[in-house]
């Protein structure tokens, strides 16, 4: 299959920490909507739009779907008529995907496992970042460093990553690596977004200072930075949280919060920039240098297109950055 010649030139691509690796502003995820079984036809559309534009990275994990395990496997299919060399592709273990006590968490067995069944969905022979999805409390870092470099040492990942670990335990998990000289993580993927900003003081100074790239994942808060949610009669019945049998309880929930209004004054900032708020979420999160790219999810071709746009819209100013300071307190 043919794919655009200037696909290069439509991304912006930013060094991942202080790494040979270099990631396009927006990466594609297969969380949920275009991982879900049967999902084979928009995600391939997806896909294939979002390389044909540049984006080198596609972003998955064990239990992506539903069902657990669908994602792989329809990215696998797709995969298969894309340039391999050309892309990175990322998976994670770490939450439950087979009964028993060796079927989640961070143990050698349960991760070293998970990923060759990663790699027999997807029919690759390597992974480019694998992943420890979740941090393990009852499981020495030893461990789970250990076994991320065993796959990195097998061939089976070319690189080490780690999602939803706190500061203090990125900055143990990186210790644990420097004391028996592994291969350094290359890249930390938190929950982060307008609405969710911890990783700003717990997270970013130890990525920063390790020289470790990030990844935001949620960078939409799973659509509540969209307009979709603005009207007064509660979230639409197609949407993420409106098929949730709580739907009014949650909104109202946020109402009280003082959500919508957050999310109202910023999509008439976004209108005054000429963006869509979820563009103007994406354009804020990459005002730092230390996030390296955020990763976007989808369910139509369409909120791919608006998303990658960000690429050419201009970055946020002084004023603009103000504004949105006081919004968000």
């Amino acid at each position: 299959m043919a794919f655009a010649e200037n696909r290069y030139d439509l991304m912006k691509y930013r060094r991942c920490g202080r790494s040979g690796v270099m990631l396009p502003m927006v990466s594609l995820g297969l969380w949920q909507s275009i991982g879900a079984a049967g999902a084979d036809d928009v995600a391939k559309q997806c896909v294939h739009y979002a390389f044909d534009h540049g984006v080198t990275h596609f972003d998955l994990a064990n239990n992506y779907g539903p069902p657990p395990g669908s994602a792989e496997e329809i990215f696998g299919r797709i995969a298969r008529g894309l340039p391999r060399d050309e892309i990175i592709v990322s998976t994670k273990a770490g939450y439950r995907m087979w009964p028993g006590p060796y079927g989640e968490w961070g143990g050698r067995k349960y991760l070293l496992a998970s990923l060759d069944q990663s790699l027999r969905r997807m029919g690759l022979d390597y992974v480019d970042i694998f992943y420890s999805h979740r941090f393990d409390p009852h499981t020495p870092l030893e461990e789970t460093m250990g076994a991320l470099e065993q796959a990195v040492r097998q061939g089976k990942a070319l690189y080490a990553g780690v999602s939803n670990y706190g500061g203090v335990q990125f900055r143990d998990a990186m210790a644990v690596r420097q004391q028996h000289g592994w291969s350094p993580l290359l890249i930390h993927q938190p929950y982060y977004n307008m609405l969710t900003r911890g990783a700003e003081s717990d997270l970013l100074p130890h990525t920063a200072a390790e020289g470790v790239g990030v990844i935001a994942f949620c960078p939409l808060a799973q659509g509540v930075l969209s307009a979709k949610y603005l009207s007064k009669n509660g979230p639409p019945a197609d949407s993420r949280f409106g098929k949730s049998p709580d739907a009014k309880k949650w909104y109202d929930e946020q109402a009280k919060a003082g959500t919508w209004k957050k999310v109202a004054a910023l999509n008439d900032l976004a209108t005054q920039r000429g963006q869509t708020l979820p563009q103007l979420a994406l354009t804020w999160l990459l005002r730092d240098n230390r996030v390296t790219t955020v990763l976007i999810g989808a369910s139509r071709l369409d909120q791919v297109k608006e998303n990658l746009a960000i690429v050419n819209q201009s970055p946020l100013t002084a004023e603009e950055l103000e504004k949105i300071e006081a919004i968000l307190k």
